[in-house]
This record gives C-alpha cells, sequence and structure tokens, in this order.
C-alpha cells in the first residue's frame, strides 16, 4: 500500500544548531551499519522511501517533528554518514544548488563501476515528474539521489508551496518503480492537503493520458485550435448561460487555462511522435504549462478529464530539537551513540549476542535509544 501522509512540515528560518549535527551525523552512520550489515543496502534504501519511517528517523535524530528541515537536514546528514566503503552506498545532491550538481555526480560514480549516465536519467524522470506531472503548488528546491553498489537507488525530493510556506515530501524507489506515470511513488508527505491537484500519475488519469497523447500526434496548428477554443473562456465556465440570472460563473482555480504553452515542444513530440505518454512527459520542454493544457483539452473537448484528487492523505506527528514536545536529551543522545559504536565494534569481532541484546534492553533504555531501536 502506498505510504503517504500529513504534518506540519513548515518553513522554519535559520540553521540546524551545530551541537545537534554533530550528534545526527555520528548517529546516522551506526544506525545505517546496523541496518546494511543485518539486511543489506536494499533494506535501507527501502525504508528510506517509506515517508512515515524517514520522518521516524528525523525524530530519532532529534530533529523538529514540524519543520521543513527534517527533510533537508536529515538528508544532509545522511548524505554526510553515508559511503561505499562503510555501508555501500552514498547521497548525492541537496537542496538548491546542491540539487544542480546532481547529474554531474552521478556521472562521476563512473568510478566505481556504476552507469552515471543511466542514474543521471532516472534523477531527471523522476525530478520532471514531480514538477510536471503532479502539479499541486509545491516547487522543487531539494533532491537527494541514493544509491548502492548495485545501482538500486532512492530518491527523497521536497518542494515548498511559497503562499503559506508549506513543504512537501515525495519519495521514489528502484524495487517499486515499474513506471514513471503510473503510481510511482512509495509515498509522500505534507503539511496539508489540496482540494485540487493535477495528478497525471493517478490510475484515474489513465484514458486523460492517452487522450493527450493521440492529441499531441495531431498536426500542431489543430491542436493551437483547440487550446484557443478553450482559452477564450477565461475564468467563466463554457456555458455561464444555464444559469437561472445569467451571471458568469467562476471557474474552479485549478482548472483555469495556462496562459500558453511550449509551442515549438508541441512541434518536437509531432515529429517524434513518442510511442507512451511517459515518453511525452519526459521530452524536453515540456514543463506544467504544456501537461496541464493538454490534460485540459482532454477533459474540456473530448470529455477525459485527469484526477484532481490530491495524491496525500494520512497525519501524524512527533517531537524535536526545539523542545516542543520536549528538549533532545544531550548526555542520553551521546550515550546512545556510544553504544551503538561498541556495539557494532563488538558483532565485528563476532560478539553479536550484544546487537540482539538491543531488543531486551528496550524497556531499560533512555527515550532516545529506545525510539532508536524502534527506527532499526
Amino acid at each position: 500500500m502506498k505510504r503517504a501522509g500529513v504534518a506540519d512540515l513548515k518553513l522554519h528560518p535559520g540553521k540546524a544548531p551545530h551541537w545537534l549535527v554533530k550528534r545526527m551525523i555520528p548517529m546516522a552512520d551506526a544506525l545505517c551499519k546496523f541496518i546494511v550489515d543485518e539486511f543489506g543496502t536494499s533494506e535501507l534504501l527501502h525504508r528510506l522511501a517509506d515517508p512515515v519511517w524517514f520522518q521516524a528517523l528525523s525524530n530519532v535524530l532529534g530533529y523538529d517533528w514540524d519543520s521543513s528541515g527534517s527533510t533537508t537536514v536529515t538528508c544532509g546528514v545522511l548524505k554526510s554518514a553515508l559511503d561505499f566503503e562503510t555501508h555501500g552506498m552514498v547521497g548525492i545532491g541537496g537542496k538548491g544548488i546542491a540539487s544542480k550538481k546532481v547529474p554531474e555526480q552521478l556521472r562521476a560514480l563512473e568510478d566505481y563501476g556504476l552507469d552515471g549516465a543511466r542514474l543521471v536519467d532516472i534523477s531527471k524522470a523522476v525530478a520532471k515528474v514531480d514538477n510536471a506531472g503532479v502539479q499541486d503548488g509545491y516547487q522543487l528546491y531539494q533532491h537527494l539521489f541514493f544509491v548502492d553498489s548495485e545501482e538500486n537507488w532512492t530518491v527523497v525530493q521536497q518542494g515548498l508551496d511559497s503562499k503559506n510556506n508549506d513543504a512537501r515530501r515525495y519519495h521514489w524507489t528502484a524495487d517499486e518503480t515499474r513506471s514513471y506515470i503510473d503510481e510511482p511513488h512509495t509515498g509522500l508527505i505534507s503539511g496539508e492537503i489540496k482540494d485540487c491537484a493535477l495528478d497525471m500519475t493517478s490510475h484515474k488519469s489513465e484514458e486523460c493520458r492517452q487522450v493527450s497523447l493521440d492529441i499531441i500526434k495531431e498536426d500542431p496548428a489543430r491542436i493551437r485550435r483547440y487550446f484557443e477554443d478553450i482559452k477564450s473562456y477565461g475564468e467563466t465556465t463554457l456555458i455561464p448561460w444555464l444559469d437561472e440570472d445569467n451571471a458568469e460563473i467562476a471557474l474552479p482555480a485549478y482548472k483555469v487555462i495556462p496562459t500558453r504553452m511550449d509551442w515549438n515542444a508541441v512541434r518536437r513530440a509531432y515529429e517524434t511522435q513518442p510511442e507512451d505518454y511517459e515518453g511525452l512527459l519526459l521530452m524536453d520542454g515540456f514543463g506544467p504549462a504544456t501537461v496541464r493544457g493538454l490534460s485540459l483539452i482532454s477533459e474540456m473537448i473530448f470529455g477525459t478529464p485527469p484526477s484532481w484528487s490530491d495524491p496525500v492523505r494520512m497525519c501524524f506527528a512527533f517531537g524535536g530539537k526545539d523542545g516542543v514536545p520536549f528538549p533532545v536529551p544531550r548526555k542520553d543522545y551521546d550515550k546512545a551513540i556510544a553504544f551503538m559504536e561498541q556495539a557494532l565494534n563488538d558483532a565485528k569481532m563476532g560478539r553479536r549476542e550484544k546487537v540482539l541484546g538491543l531488543k531486551r534492553l528496550r524497556k531499560f533504555a533512555p527515550p532516545v535509544l529506545r525510539d532508536m531501536q524502534a527506527v532499526v
């Protein structure tokens, strides 16, 4: 079942305090070592692709439950902690400028024998789908690509709704991504559920995707006429005369026609004749406006609507570093790190019973350690 949800991920000003980050990195290092040693890199990638587990990890590391930084800081910590030599996997990317360096850094993994070009294509496709295929009002600003030595991958990226400073996180993983455009996410989490969101990845959009593909195979001049036919109605309904007082009725905001489409991209698609909607969506130039324009032509002229339902569903919350509902117990945190590192060293020397004893210590451990065991 898809894991999706709602938490108050607000944009908080300032940076994560140094005293916390310097503890988060060794704790993340130890937790990831345990999981990889016991279950392998594929299991860690699978867990990172679960928005609920990822949020729990962030809380165990001591970060705010209600901050957008629970994504960016936790991803940054994991990026610093993970390496091929120790964990068999790395994290690449980040927010802002760091996210734009992902293609270059993925290609550099060819030094480790990985297919960098293929990984770049995957990274671009994931970002394109969450930017144009799912139009929910969130602008992407963070993209972290986790990959192991076998080219198994997980992507965690986040967007921001600038109108209310709310954040939304998107999770993907190789094991569960059979298609980029047919419900590909392993989960989403956000601060609110939108009344309406264009979701071209929903099963309910399947017919609309097919009609959009059929439309793009027509002469671009005809497609432009379709667009002008629906654009002329502006923000009013197509048939205001049905209202008793003949008043114009406002068209729902989510169905407002985009002001423009990339007609050069439309012509290239006509000349290329993509085989499926996935190929169409991933073409250069097919941005949100063009995807939206085709979906509205499909709905308003041919009667095949896309899904306007927000894919985010449930709600949960935890506590964190700002003292809500309790402050991070620093001494207990340091003890937990030391315990984890010692247990790892003992396990490497053959005394794995101490690792198994973690579960038995649960009822005696301090709160941070109990939460840590739940994550492991």
